[in-house]
């Protein structure tokens, strides 16, 4: 990869428009995956694959062929964020420059295209509002640590995703009950024009159990059980997952006959996996600093640095170099990011005042340099993405304390209940200005809870709303933390993240009737209640 970096800068330096920085990063990802479905083996494989990324700029760091174009259709632009490429699984030097030379042949040619389309987007469209550079200068770096591949009995775990899926089989209102292993060694090659050299190398261990019913309504209720570990000791043990399946099992027989709530605004308590994922939705995506560039993005922490935008008991950072907290792997640890820039931590909020934007090595107007979130499911085209959100209070109350508050409020403000978030299955955001700048929080399990304490779950609901005006609604925090990782989707591919954060309580929210399908229940009897 070195020489054939060096080769290519040398010879197009006699080009009329030469680049000024080349980078290569390939992807290997090794993998086993097993996968079973109510009781039997549904796959078992073994795979290996490598995947290139390169970033060719023409121009010069000020003004490059990645500036916004603004106008036109946005898959003119798809091939400058997605530049993915398969590369050989032998080391063989001829085979992988041959493809390193073609690709960053072609790549330098839309890079002159592209170039010529940017300056004339400078003189037919209005001045930006952020006139900062389109690249980052940033420090060479050289690390090499030792290849790491995932340790897997695949025997072992063709009998755990059967016994572990086998109880889902035993009743006919489950329609899916399944485990899936991902046991994956992700290794990073990385070299640029400024003399980086890295060398990266992890594993990962994903177990999922997921399930689903449906209510007579024709709600679908879903369940889902993930663990996530850097190394197969600290996997669960099968009394641990089997005592969570049957959890699963109880919930969604719960869920089939809990009542149906619909649109309200209520105080609240969001527990700590639920907290994280609101953080992660409403917080992080807006804090991801590339944004601040897009005229098409609300930009809602622009121009807020210094200012308070939650309570003052709350701060929060993102940190890629922390491996665990609170007993638990992060899933977005890493030590370098996709651009080769060293991971480090983040504070962006101290004490409820913004201090900081998470960056790449894109430039914003007052933070000119990356602090290491540039990042990139492999083959994408890497941008400000976050990392491990981690929410600490200062001033934290026990659960029965949140409860107790939670109570005041209720009767405070005359409301027949409260709602407590207690599990969720994900969420997403909006932070384009061409709709409303909201979120929408997917939750599992949320009970109501009446002025004298009593809990009663319900169902067909999604917590929804616009960030400025939820974060000034938070009024507590718990003191444990709990964690949520995850798989982050978003312009550069997704990307794993974790969110911690303690439970938080809200003196209100909003939430809308969750979406609903529209066909019935199966008309047949399952198979295990027919007769022979």
């Amino acid at each position: 990869m070195s020489d054939e970096l060096s080769r290519s800068m040398q010879t197009l330096k006699s080009q009329p428009v030469p680049p000024y920085f080349l980078s290569y990063q390939i992807s290997e990802s090794q993998q086993t995956i097993v996968h079973g479905s109510f009781g039997t083996l549904a796959a078992s494989t073994d795979g290996k694959q490598r995947t290139l990324a390169l970033d060719v700029r023409v121009g010069s760091p000020a003004f490059d062929n990645t500036h916004t174009v603004r106008g036109g259709m946005p898959s003119m632009d798809f091939a400058e964020h997605f530049s993915r490429a398969l590369m050989p699984l032998d080391d063989d030097p001829a085979a992988i420059r041959h493809i390193l030379w073609y690709a960053t042949d072609r790549r330098y040619k839309r890079a002159i295209e592209r170039l010529t389309r940017a300056k004339a987007d400078v003189e037919v469209h209005v001045a930006t509002e952020d006139t900062s550079a389109d690249f980052a200068i940033a420090p060479k770096e050289d690390y090499i640590e030792s290849i790491a591949a995932p340790v897997v009995d695949r025997t072992a775990w063709e009998n755990k995703v059967r016994m572990y899926t086998a109880p889902f089989a035993k009743y006919d209102d489950i329609y899916d009950g399944e485990a899936t292993l991902l046991a994956e060694g992700a290794t990073r090659w990385y070299v640029n024009s400024d003399g980086s050299r890295l060398q990266t190398s992890s594993t990962f261990y994903r177990l999922i159990i997921s399930a689903y019913t449906k209510a007579d309504d024709g709600m679908i209720l879903p369940r889902y059980e993930s663990y996530l570990a850097l190394t197969p000791d600290k996997l669960p043990s099968d009394s641990e997952v089997t005592a969570a399946v049957q959890r699963m099992i109880t919930d969604m027989h719960a869920l089939r006959k809990a009542p149906v709530i619909g649109a309200m605004t209520a105080p609240a308590i969001l527990s700590g996996r639920a907290s994280g994922v609101f953080f992660h939705e409403v917080f992080g995506h807006r804090v991801e600093g590339h944004r601040l560039k897009n005229e098409d993005d609300a930009q809602t922490f622009k121009g807020k640095v210094g200012e308070h935008i939650l309570p003052s008991s709350i701060s929060i950072y993102f940190d890629p170099t922390q491996r665990t907290l609170a007993g638990n792997d992060l899933a977005g640890f890493y030590l370098y990011d996709d651009q080769g820039v060293k991971a480090r931590r983040v504070d962006v909020v101290t004490n409820g005042v913004f201090k900081n934007f998470l960056m790449s090595r894109s430039p914003i107007a007052g933070f000119s340099a990356s602090n290491g979130h540039g990042r990139a499911q492999a083959g994408f085209t890497p941008v400000a993405r976050q990392s491990n959100l981690v929410v600490t209070g200062n001033a934290p109350v026990s659960r029965a304390e949140l409860k107790r508050r939670l109570l005041a409020e209720i009767k405070a403000q005359g409301k027949p209940f409260g709602l407590l978030f207690d599990d969720i299955e994900g969420g997403f955001t909006i932070t384009q200005r061409f709709a409303p700048n909201s979120f929408d929080v997917l939750p599992i399990m949320v009970y109501r809870v009446f002025p004298d304490g009593r809990e009663e779950l319900v169902r067909g609901i999604d917590l929804i709303g616009t960030p400025l005006t939820v974060f000034s609604k938070i009024i507590a925090t718990g003191g444990e933390q709990s964690v949520f990782n995850g798989v982050c989707g978003a312009e550069s591919g997704g990307v794993p993240v974790s969110a911690a954060s303690p439970a938080i309580l809200l003196s209100q929210i909003e939430v809308q009737k969750k979406e609903k399908d529209q066909d019935r229940a199966p008309i047949l009897p399952a198979p295990h209640e027919v007769q022979p």
